[in-house]
């Protein structure tokens, strides 16, 4: 029988306070992600794939030391508490950045400490985008649950005690067959991409050292992904405060009411971010964080019920 790895711990002092929740808030991928958790006592769980192998990490705001403290087990243990601080917003550069309009000055004045975070994984960031091209958010979050409990691996160390779950890792994506994905459900355009995806996913790993430009050319190369798959990637990978979800389904429409009172289409969007180059996807998550976004009426877009459950 193996014996469990013992936890590491490191802590961290960033010389300000940490919004450890907004942080990360782009990470979890509906409330029933199984990679993720938000315990009682305020500390967040994650699990991931790390180049060292499966690890869980937790992250625990100590305000009153004004350090924050993690915990990690698993063979990823050691990986995941050096990249802690980039996850944190460590590495967010904002030169150059200037608040331009009233309500992206109000929402500094709210969250004066957010800061994009950076996983430094491509793949885990990249296979839940793939799930959620074009679908509602209820159906992708749902595909990317059962994928990971019915293809991953239960956490190790303490992560199993929140049902925290490892995603698979890319041999084991490009292994699943097509009908097993329709079970997810998950149809076959988008299959297809994460299958792809897997099969090259060092390629795509070993690009993100050469820079955003350079990842967003390699994920964009291949068939099926698009700017939108790119941008939510780099964003989550490589904290790229530049990229831009152009395609989605609220960002346009968002943005353009918050900062000119009506909603605009991709090319609207483009015009308006374009005096925040370097700094777009910034924009649109301050502008989100301070609630610049417009009124919603009507029902929710019904998920699909023509794939086999």
């Amino acid at each position: 029988m193996s014996v469990p790895s013992p936890a590491l711990e490191r802590s961290w002092t960033p010389g300000r306070p940490v919004p450890v929740g907004p942080v990360l808030a782009p990470l979890r991928r509906g409330a029933g992600d199984p990679t993720y958790a938000v315990a009682p006592d305020g500390s967040h769980w994650r699990s991931a794939l790390s180049p060292e192998g499966p690890g869980t990490l937790r992250i625990e705001p100590r305000r009153g030391e004004g350090t924050v403290r993690g915990t990690a087990w698993g063979p990823g243990a050691a990986w995941l508490l050096e990249q802690m601080p980039a996850l944190l917003g460590a590495d967010d550069d904002w030169s150059g950045f200037e608040p331009g309009h009233r309500m992206i000055e109000e929402a500094l004045r709210a969250h004066p400490h957010w800061r994009m975070g950076r996983t430094g994984l491509v793949f885990d960031a990249l296979l839940p985008a793939i799930l959620e091209q074009k679908v509602t958010g209820q159906e992708a979050f749902a595909g990317y649950r059962r994928l990971v409990r019915r293809y991953g691996t239960p956490a190790p160390g303490a992560g199993a005690g929140h049902d925290l779950w490892c995603p698979p890792p890319p041999e084991v994506v490009a292994r699943i067959p097509s009908w097993e994905w329709l079970r997810l459900p998950v149809d076959p355009a988008r299959s297809r991409s994460a299958v792809t995806a897997a099969r090259v996913a060092s390629r795509l790993e070993q690009a993100q050292v050469r820079g955003s430009a350079a990842l967003d050319a390699a994920l964009r190369s291949l068939p099926g992904l698009g700017v939108w798959t790119s941008a939510e990637t780099r964003a989550r990978a490589l904290g790229d405060p530049d990229a831009v979800s152009f395609g989605d389904y609220h960002v346009a429409k968002d943005v353009g009411w918050a900062l000119t009172g009506a909603p605009v289409d991709d090319a609207g969007l483009e015009r308006l971010l374009e005096p925040w180059r370097g700094h777009r996807r910034r924009v649109t998550v301050l502008l989100a964080l301070a609630g610049g976004r417009r009124p919603r009426r009507g029902p929710r877009m019904a998920p699909r019920h023509h794939l086999p459950r």
